[in-house]
């Protein structure tokens, strides 16, 4: 059965109609992906969210240091941790089409198995442990993260993953967000 909206009277902004605060971040958002995804026409309802989620989403793509693969990893971690399915079928698409996510990798994700790749692993175990602790992962997770070649400051960079995550996914569950055809492909149930 689908997901049922938290969120009962706001619905996604349309942006031909959008005007303002919502009109100026939807055309950013646009010109940022090539396509309004139906997540941004939700999170729109408070120009703010939107905004702030543009803005860190683009700092950690840019900054992290970390490779885009990498990046999906932390991505597509923190979204099924907190169970958004938008993310996950979203996230899987960029790892499989854009990110260079290796498929046996990515398979493990999507099914919850182990991870071969070591790196992979470690940077998936942290972010995993991160989000279910809340940000206080073990010694030991810790420990397998810096053995694999991370540095501390990479750390720091998957909080701010993290937070931008848990914007998007929360947003999500508000709204039961349809996922967009051009995701539909990596949709999960």
């Amino acid at each position: 059965m689908p997901a049922q909206p938290i969120l009962h009277t706001l619905r996604a902004i349309d942006p031909t109609s959008a005007q303002g605060p919502q009109k100026d971040i939807l055309d950013r958002a646009v010109k940022q992906v090539g396509f309004l995804p139906n997540m941004y026409a939700n999170m729109a309802n408070a120009p703010a969210v939107l905004s702030t989620y543009l803005h860190g989403y683009a700092l950690f793509r840019a900054e992290s240091g970390l490779a885009p693969a990498e990046q999906e990893v932390v991505f597509l971690a923190v979204s099924q941790v907190n169970g958004c399915t938008y993310c996950t079928a979203a996230h899987s698409m960029l790892a499989d089409k854009k990110s260079g996510v290796p498929a046996p990798v990515l398979a493990a994700i999507r099914a919850g198995a182990p991870i071969l790749d070591v790196r992979l692993a470690a940077l998936h175990a942290l972010t995993v442990d991160m989000v279910r602790t809340q940000g206080r992962p073990s010694a030991e997770t810790v420990k397998g993260f810096l053995a694999a070649g991370f540095k501390e400051q990479d750390f720091l960079y998957i909080v701010l993953a993290i937070a931008v995550k848990t914007l998007s996914n929360f947003s999500n569950h508000a709204f039961a967000t349809p996922v967009d055809d051009v995701f539909a492909a990596y949709r999960i149930d």
